[in-house]
Order: C-alpha cells, then structure tokens, then sequence
C-alpha cells in the first residue's frame, strides 16, 4: 500500500516539490495560482461531500462520526501538551500553541487523503467533510486552557483574560477555510446529484489534476519552510512523527469501534493525524502571540505534513482494513 501510494502522481508531484526545494531550485509556483488552486479543491471537497450525504441521508454513522471527532478534537490536545513539555522540553506557551496544531486537522492532508483511499478502493463516506470542519475548533480551544493553565508568563500578560484570545472564536468561525469547506458541502447538499451534474465536469474531472499541482507547491513550501527554521531539535522533530502516529492509530481504532466502514475509519485517523497550518497559526497569532511560529510552523508543515502524505495515510488505511 505504501508502495502504491509513493507511486501516485499525486505523491510523486509532493516529492518533487520537495526536493525542487531542497536542492535550492528557484522552482515557485505564483501565490495568486496557488490560492486559486485551494479554493477549488476546497470547494470540489465540499461540493461532493454535500451530494452524497444528500444521496444517503443523515445516519447513525453520520453523528456517531461528528461526537467521536469533536470528543477527540477536545482530548488529543491534551496528550500532545504534556508529551511536548515532558520529552519535547517546550515552555507552557509554546507546548499550548503547538499541541492545539496537533489536535486540529489538515484540509490538505484530508483531500489527499480521500483521492489516496478511493483509488485504493476505500472510499470515505461523505459526510466526513463535515466532521472535518468540526474538528477545528476544540483543538484550539484546548490548546488555549492548556497554556493559560500552565503559564503564569501568560497570565501576567493577560490578567483580565481578554485582549488578544477575546476574539477567537469569531477568527476560527470565520476562517476561509471553515466557510468554503461548510458552505460548498451545504450547496452540494442542496443540490443534490440533479443539481450538482451541470458543473460534476469542472469539479469531478480535473480534481485530480489540479490536486497535483496544489501538492507540488506545498512540496516546496514544506520543504523551505523546515532549511529556514533553526528552532527544531532532535526531540521536537521525533514528536512531530510520533504524534501523528499515535493520534492517526487512537482516530482509526475509535473509527472502527463506532462501526465505520475501513475507508471512513481510515479517514478519521487521517483527521487526528494530521496537524493543522492555515486555521490554527492564524488563531494562535491572535490568541497567543507569545508563541513561536518558528516552531509549530516548522513542525506541523514541514515535517507532520510530509511524513501523513508520504507514509501515515497508508499506514492508517492499512490499520483500518486490518480492523475492519
């Protein structure tokens, strides 16, 4: 599986970014192309998750699926926090900014994710998109208590609790992502598959397409990102392969216990792997400024980021169907 996944143009778009990157090549792809790029996929996501729910109908499976992953959004955190302070040896701040990354979700890694398990066969019910979106907030928010709880620093900074963390929640709800991720699925669930048959060609046809000149660009951004950061040591970049792995393995296994088929499973242990860069160091710039960007950045994008493109979602695919 994981053979037939390094072998994917998809993958092999990421790699050569990556090493595009590596080797110092003056290779870029422009901003203005790239953020057009991720709204269509976004919305192609978005689109098609909507048509099927509206084809199946709400389920068991459905709201057993957004309670697991809001719980998990809530609790992974927490994990990753003390693991972060203990072996990582980061401060109360840093070790909240950070554990919030790990506990929230990756748009880009889910839609790789989905086209990677449905060439395989596997394909995720859609409602997951849903899930997905779900799983934003309670991270942050989690993340947030952990480094208030733990930081005096931080308190003294903030004494009355407000200033910068007062308008968070209006900064996640409405963070672009969030709103064409959910808006595109409610459409598509409007619409349902008479509706969604006049434009299935722009966003069925070319997903792939378009999916593998998105992950040529993040190859180099991830890439760059982690041969300009000097804050990662040895401790911090073995956490940032160690916790998508464990969080990937406890997201497959509760998949599998709430009575999801493989694909689906595999899927929300994608979502609990996966460690967010656009919503939450957004979030964190407003709610904890205190924080570095040098460090979740460079671990969440550049290093979780390509070890879940290259080997995790396999490997929870793989636990899936073994549970399954």
């Amino acid at each position: 599986m994981i053979i037939e996944t390094l072998t994917s143009p998809v993958i092999l778009f990421f790699i050569l970014g990556f090493l595009a990157a590596a080797i110092r090549s003056d290779l870029a792809i422009p901003e203005a192309f790239a953020k057009a790029m991720s709204i269509y996929l976004m919305a192609a996501i978005g689109l098609k998750g909507g048509v099927e729910v509206a084809s199946t109908g709400f389920s068991i499976d459905l709201a057993t699926a957004a309670v697991s992953g809001i719980l998990l959004g809530f609790t992974l955190p927490v994990l990753a926090f003390f693991l972060l302070q203990s072996f990582g040896k980061l401060g109360a701040i840093d070790a909240g900014a950070v554990s919030a990354h790990y506990g929230s979700v990756s748009v880009v890694t889910f839609v790789t994710a989905i086209e990677l398990l449905t060439v395989q066969g596997i394909r995720p019910d859609g409602f997951m998109v849903g899930v997905m979106a779900l799983m934003e907030m309670p991270a942050i928010i989690t993340g947030l208590l952990l480094a208030r709880a733990y930081s005096k620093r931080l308190e003294e900074n903030n004494p009355a609790g407000g200033g910068p963390g007062s308008n968070l929640m209006h900064e996640v709800l409405t963070n672009g992502s969030v709103v064409l991720l959910l808006g595109a699925f409610i459409i598509g669930f409007v619409a349902g598959t008479d509706g969604f048959a006049p434009i299935k060609p722009l966003f069925d046809v070319g997903f792939k397409g378009v999916l593998c000149l998105f992950l040529l660009d993040m190859g180099l951004i991830a890439a760059r990102r982690l041969l300009e950061t000097r804050k990662i040591t040895f401790r911090l970049a073995t956490l940032a392969i160690l916790l998508p792995i464990i969080n990937g393995a406890i997201g497959t296994v509760v998949g599998s216990l709430i009575g999801l088929d493989p694909g689906s499973a595999a899927i929300l242990g994608v979502l609990c792997a996966s460690a967010s860069y656009i919503a939450v160091p957004a979030a964190m710039r407003l709610a904890l400024p205190q924080a570095d960007p040098g460090i979740y950045l460079a671990m969440s994008l550049g290093i979780t980021f390509p070890f879940n493109i290259l080997f995790g979602i396999s490997l929870f695919a793989a636990l899936a169907k073994f549970l399954g």
